[in-house]
């Protein structure tokens, strides 16, 4: 895994700054601490820092054709690339390294811009075509690997992290109150947009073609939600296994040791077990806990690594807020809520120790519908909707759900005062409102009369109304297990795991979301994906055949924090300082007397208000760390 920067002047006589070069590369060591490379000519400037992986020996970059007039910087894995390569070879084409990163080279001159599509992998390039005066940004189908850009018209900027394109002091750290509107609803924010105003991020499946200073986007792949697929789960499930194994397969090719994430969990289970079916020798597996027990899967990991005979290493980790929160505040670039983010830190750095590439089980709840209470709540109220008049939803329920008294005590989608609201609204707008993290009104209540000002016409729904729009003939589950892999998936969990295995220098591979298992997932029935009560129905069935005498269909715990007793013992003192200093008062984003009474009824447990708290606290670090401090 590697990081990328460069920029490119429409004006070829335009000088080149080699420290500008130098500087954004720098600030991206974490990304790739092995080597560094560039490729300066006129009008552009690329750079590269290596971490290696596969070809140690010449597979330093840029990479270049055989005329040396196409360039390329390249942040990712292409798993197909020795088949691409026999085909090119057999066109004419010349390699000289060994690394799937020529390969692009040669298949963009071979393909044109339709090259993309051939590729299977994880990945973001920057290709500098200088025949054409052409820059070629992508990113891969799902957006596991990041890529932002600042454009303005005379020359455009790149990199696979915000703060190396904030080396260049003329970019303005102008912060998006639409953004942070955004960021309070969803806790994280979604492409193309960032927290700064000039600065944007190419959406994941889709390339960015850059010629005489203007700027052309185009997708190259979608998921589409067809139920043409296997009906009978014995069918199912011998073509899952087949393109799941081989998924796995093809991520075990690295020159560096090589093990996996193993929470226990369903996901990295059948992965591991896979990993274990078609390795010569243990799989080194990697698995944290917390010593609340509560929030302990240390025995579920410790069961699978015993079935399956890895090398398991265990760690049990306290926070240190002091140190922690700011170097991850720093790694994330931008307001970044999910606080899953910091065991998923410990996880990645506990695992660096012994092995540079891990596989995790990323995608799994995404695609084969994972999310039992969120998934099974929605469908319900989908029911009910259909059986209760609009009329009766709208005027009678609706308004009760307003005077039904509010409980903090069950699960959110459980309680009763949000699924009587839900079925007041549509389909659409319900869903959103069960993947907010502050509601509506909560947002109102929170923010300052400016920033209410400011973001009146906005609406954050808006996210997500335009991929409900492209799968509104899909069945129900269907389309929210699109919107959730368009916008949980790519702008949540991804930028997690990215940002936090790449702080530890470790390349995490998810192997369940190899496109051809995103699109055969797609092609099952629902009733595959969730039968009855059984989330992840296929996927389950995998695996308990392979993971005989382990308990697979359990209830599903997620990778959190004890985040909410925390925050009353030994994050209090770090919170109420990002909190309710006089700094952080004076932002003028929110209201300081909203966050108090969000604070107070935490303390006194009368609300778990952890996830709200935690989106101000990081909110505070962030502008601390990227707009105070430049």
């Amino acid at each position: 895994m590697c990081g990328i920067a460069g920029l490119v002047f429409g004006d070829p006589r335009h000088p080149v700054d080699r420290g500008l070069l130098a500087r954004m590369t720098r600030v991206i060591r974490h990304r790739g601490p092995d080597a560094d490379g560039f490729h300066v000519g006129p009008g552009v400037g690329l750079g590269h820092r290596r971490l290696s992986i596969i070809d140690l020996s010449t597979g330093d970059q840029p990479i270049y054709n055989e005329t040396r007039t196409i360039a390329i910087v390249f942040n990712g894995e292409i798993y197909n690339f020795a088949e691409l390569a026999r085909e090119l070879e057999a066109a004419g084409h010349v390699f000289t390294t060994r690394s799937d990163t020529e390969t692009i080279v040669h298949a963009y001159e071979q393909f044109g811009l339709d090259f993309v599509a051939r590729l299977r992998g994880m990945f973001a390039f920057a290709l500098w075509d200088d025949t054409n005066r052409r820059l070629v940004l992508a990113r891969d189908r799902v957006g596991k690997k990041p890529l932002y850009y600042h454009a303005d018209g005379e020359r455009i900027l790149f990199a696979s992290e915000i703060k190396g394109l904030l080396q260049d002091a003329s970019i303005k750290r102008r912060v998006s109150t639409e953004a942070l509107d955004d960021y309070f609803t969803f806790g994280s924010i979604p492409s193309p947009g960032t927290v700064f105003l000039d600065i944007h991020q190419i959406p994941p499946a889709q390339i960015l073609v850059w010629e005489q200073g203007r700027v052309r986007l185009q997708e190259y792949w979608d998921v589409v939600f067809d139920p043409t697929g296997p009906e009978r789960p014995e069918e199912a499930l011998e073509e899952f296994s087949t393109l799941f194994d081989e998924a796995v397969r093809i991520r075990m090719v690295a020159d560096v040791p090589l093990g996996a994430f193993l929470s226990g969990g369903v996901d990295s289970s059948a992965v591991v077990a896979s990993m274990a079916g078609q390795s010569r020798r243990p799989v080194v597996t990697t698995s944290v806990g917390f010593v609340e027990r509560t929030h302990n899967e240390l025995a579920h990991a410790r069961a699978v690594a015993r079935a399956v005979g890895s090398d398991h290493h265990e760690l049990l980790v306290k926070p240190d807020a002091v140190a922690d929160l700011p170097r991850l505040v720093w790694h994330l670039d931008q307001p970044f809520a999910d606080s899953s983010s910091l065991p998923t830190y410990y996880v990645s750095r506990a695992a660096r120790e012994r092995v540079t590439v891990a596989l995790s089980g990323d995608g799994g709840d995404e695609i084969f519908a994972g999310y039992q209470r969120r998934y099974g709540i929605h469908r319900l109220e989908n029911r009910l909707r259909t059986l209760i008049p609009g009329p009766v939803r709208r005027g009678v329920l609706a308004p009760l759900a307003r005077i039904y008294p509010r409980s903090e005590r069950i699960p959110r989608p459980l309680r009763l005062k949000l699924v009587l609201s839900n079925l007041g609204r549509s389909f659409e707008r319900a869903y959103f409102r069960d993947m907010s993290l502050f509601l509506d009104e909560d947002r109102q209540a929170l923010y300052s009369p400016e920033l209410l000002d400011q973001v009146r016409e906005h609406d954050p729904f808006m996210a997500f109304s335009r991929h409900f729009e492209r799968v509104r003939d899909a069945d129900p589950l269907s389309r929210v297990l699109y919107v959730d892999f368009k916008t949980w998936l790519a702008n949540d969990i991804l930028v997690k795991v990215d940002r936090m295995s790449m702080a530890c220098s470790l390349e995490v591979r998810a192997p369940l979301l190899d496109h051809k298992i995103v699109e055969f997932a797609a092609r099952l029935p629902a009733s595959l994906k969730y039968r009855g009560r059984v989330s992840k129905y296929l996927l389950k069935r995998h695996l308990a055949a392979r993971l005989r005498g382990v308990a697979v269909d359990r209830p599903k715990q997620g990778f959190e924090l004890p985040l909410a007793e925390w925050l009353r013992g030994e994050l209090r003192e770090v919170a109420v300082d990002l909190l309710f200093s006089r700094q952080a008062t004076g932002r003028g984003y929110v209201r300081p007397e909203a966050v108090k009474r969000i604070w107070d009824a935490h303390q006194q447990r009368s609300r778990n208000h952890a996830a709200h708290i935690w989106a101000l606290m990081v909110l505070e670090l962030w502008h601390r760390s990227y707009v105070d401090t430049p």
